[in-house]
């Protein structure tokens, strides 16, 4: 009876934790994500990794330290910005942040709650275009927008705690240090899966598109990522799907966006 029990209460847990985190706008992601985290507390931690890092790199004169990429960087991101709340109403009120630091590393990112970091190698060994930086930056703005991090935490929290059944019961005031941890690991540190991946690249497309960049440039910049990749590798080509099939899935979307790319250029 207790194991039945237990079970029936798993099963609650999983579908009253199951939620699409955006809205279907014009790409039309409906997932449902399992969330067994609340979004305050995965947000507030990632804050305070990103912001550990913020210091990091300032400590080694690292950050922010070629004005000309920076202030690039945050005017392709107060476009973008703004065509979040479609996707996501709330993000309108999140303290989103830009930041750049200096390293040869092709990679970039957005943390849970906006926290954007882009590093000067995908930059500079690319020689990427405002388009191709916004087709980045849009791609990772998705992740944040539909809480990849959030799921990916909760999904490793709900199989290290037996699926979270004591601590979502609790508040999970008992697993504060876990969480904390698994933010750590997974909300900057881990790759998302492919179905993530493939999500990210619908939603960035649209951003992007409804701020006025190309969506086209999706596809030169991943025949860049996959030529940098044969010239000596790539950190976000690795953890990403197949890049030809990639491609071949924007130029497929590009139908569906290119019209809010031309209406945006009205």
């Amino acid at each position: 009876m207790r194991v039945l029990a237990t079970t029936t209460l798993t099963a609650a847990l999983i579908l009253s934790g199951c939620s699409s985190t955006t809205l279907t706008s014009t790409t039309g992601v409906d997932r449902k994500q399992l969330l067994l985290v609340s979004e305050s507390e995965v947000n507030a931690l990632s804050a305070q990794n990103y912001n550990q890092l913020v210091s990091q790199a300032k400590s080694k004169g690292v950050l922010n330290t070629n004005s000309t990429q920076k202030a690039r960087l945050q005017r392709i991101a107060n476009r973008l910005i703004p065509q979040a709340k479609t996707l996501r109403p709330e993000a309108a009120s999140w303290q989103w942040q830009v930041n750049l630091i200096k390293s040869d590393e092709l990679n970039a990112f957005c943390a849970p709650g906006g926290k954007i970091m882009f590093y000067t190698g995908i930059i500079d060994r690319l020689k990427l275009t405002d388009d191709e930086i916004a087709a980045i930056m849009g791609h990772e703005m998705a992740h944040a927008l539909r809480e990849h991090g959030r799921e990916n935490v909760s999904r490793a929290y709900a199989q290290q705690a037996g699926l979270g059944i004591l601590a979502a019961a609790t508040g999970m005031s008992e697993g504060q240090a876990q969480v904390a941890n698994l933010v750590g690991q997974i909300g900057i540190g881990l790759p998302n899966n492919r179905t993530q991946e493939s999500e990210a690249d619908v939603l960035g497309l649209e951003l992007m598109a409804r701020a006025g960049y190309n969506p086209q440039a999706a596809v030169s910049l991943w025949k860049k990522m996959i030529a940098a990749n044969g010239a000596g590798g790539s950190q976000l080509l690795s953890t990403h799907p197949n890049p030809e099939n990639r491609i071949k899935n924007i130029e497929a979307l590009l139908p569906k966006v290119m019209p809010l790319y031309l209406q945006a250029k009205r």
